[in-house]
């Protein structure tokens, strides 16, 4: 992975207006539309993990297929596999001979979490100090928004094949993306695929995300008794079952904190500071809270295999009673590093836990959650245009990192159109608190995002880096 951008060839026209002006003056234009069109977006409650939202998931679906054909869209149509939420679709081509770019984006939003740490109603966007709060704001309605206002701004004649494709179930693992590219893999077929789903460096820099870390879940049970005994009758000789637990889940670290699994591997990311005070801020750590692991921050969070243990299955403190516990679970969540084979992963954190099993204890360890990790490739013209549409937006090299999170979709897209190279572009910044309370979109990036997708469509659509 490489640092901040280097210069890109026609970006800067020195001592003449700035490069792309009429895309810009066209956004400009119809950006108050566009802000109007993701507060009415952010007001459906597009809830994709709770059932009694499926109509609202649906109704989302519907508003979106509306704008895409109000944008200049053809084609528009609500794509449908039994029992999942639909996806929307919509075509806009391009001159014969020109590539064809896939634009994706999702429009299911996450729960809301906890209302009193809510500083707005997270269903009614209210735009302050030129942010706009509400659920799906940032995550991912905004990428909506970016097709709709790039598909404008060239006003019904794009340089390239524009085709969308906006998923209603991305907040729920996307259990049936494959399923959809399957069945639609014609109507889908394109020369690239952009996912709009991503998140820029900072408010006034933005990012190309060219890793991302893997996942494995599993849930580690350990049972040390068929039903438990007396504390003051069986405690001393023989072990509980939590502090059998805390014991082995203690093994998955070393001293410093690095992760202390056999056969996870992770590498060194050393061209970018990461700004760890800032990021301590981001996540309310308490006064005096370390970091853990060795080496740079960056590779901490992006290259390097990081455990986290979400949650533990015990008796609540209120039914506690004097009994020796004989069985405690735990959910644990690997994040593996972008070149991990989630299989040699699998088996390493299996073997890991048998070996450091305390107290001849019984073992048993569910995996429940896997999905490979996403290395960017090199090259690509749709890469470098851009890298180039970026610049020319903001007016400053795009940053190229990685991220610690996963996007599990990327393989199904990866599988289907095994000659598309994927590209990760995003319009939230840190700050925009997505999956938590107070979600928020920086609405100038937003702007500055569309002409950037606008621009690189059209240098994709010269052959060459040059307005």
């Amino acid at each position: 992975m490489g640092g901040r951008g280097q210069d890109r060839v026609g970006v800067a026209m020195r001592g003449s207006s700035p490069p792309y002006q009429d895309l810009r003056e066209a956004v400009s234009s119809f950006f108050p539309e566009l802000v109007e069109d993701l507060a009415r977006l952010v007001s459906i409650r597009s809830i994709s993990a709770s059932g009694s939202h499926a109509g609202e998931v649906r109704r989302t679906g519907e508003e979106c297929a509306r704008l895409l054909q109000a944008s200049g869209y053809r084609d528009v149509r609500l794509l449908e596999i039994e029992g999942a939420h639909p996806a929307v679709y919509g075509h806009l081509p391009g001159p014969g001979g020109a590539p064809t770019v896939l634009l994706y984006a999702h429009y299911d939003v996450q729960p809301v979490g906890d209302l009193e740490v809510w500083e707005t109603e997270p269903f009614d966007a209210v735009v302050k100090e030129g942010r706009m709060y509400g659920r799906g704001t940032a995550d991912d309605k905004c990428g909506v928004i970016a097709h709709l206002g790039a598909a404008r701004a060239f006003g019904g004649s794009p340089p390239v094949g524009m085709k969308v494709f906006l998923e209603g179930e991305e907040e729920i693992g996307s259990p049936n993306l494959e399923a959809f590219l399957e069945r639609y893999e014609d109507l889908l077929s394109c020369d690239a695929v952009v996912i709009a789903d991503a998140a820029n460096w900072a408010v006034g820099v933005p990012a190309i995300t060219t890793s991302l870390r893997g996942l494995l879940g599993c849930i580690v049970e350990v049972r040390t008794a068929r039903l438990g005994g007396h504390s003051g009758v069986f405690g001393g000789l023989f072990p509980d079952a939590i502090t059998t637990l805390v014991r082995l889940l203690s093994t998955l670290h070393d001293e410093k904190g690095d992760v202390a699994v056999e056969g996870l591997v992770g590498s060194e990311e050393t061209d970018l500071e990461m700004p760890v005070d800032d990021l301590a801020e981001n996540l309310g750590a308490v006064a005096g809270l370390e970091t853990i692991g060795t080496g740079s921050a960056a590779s901490r969070l992006w290259t390097k295999p990081a455990i986290s243990v979400l949650a533990v299955d015990a008796p609540a403190m209120s039914e506690a009673i004097n009994l020796l516990v004989p069985v405690a679970r735990a959910k644990v969540s690997v994040r593996t590093a972008p070149g991990q084979n989630p299989e040699s992963a699998r088996q390493a954190l299996s073997d890991h836990l048998r070996e450091n099993l305390p107290w001849g204890a019984q073992l048993s360890v569910d995996f429940v959650e896997e999905a490979k990790g996403f290395q960017q490739v090199p090259s690509h013209p749709a890469i470098e245009a851009w890298r180039s549409g970026l610049e020319a937006a903001w007016g400053v090299p795009a940053v190229e990192k990685g991220e610690g999170g996963t996007i599990p979709f990327l393989a199904s897209f990866a599988r289907v159109f095994p000659d598309a190279p994927l590209l990760l572009a995003g319009i939230g910044d840190p700050g925009s608190a997505i999956h938590a309370p107070n979600e928020s979109l920086d609405l100038g990036e937003l702007e500055k995002a569309i002409v950037a997708e606008a621009a690189a469509l059209r240098i994709l659509g010269a052959g060459a880096g040059r307005p």
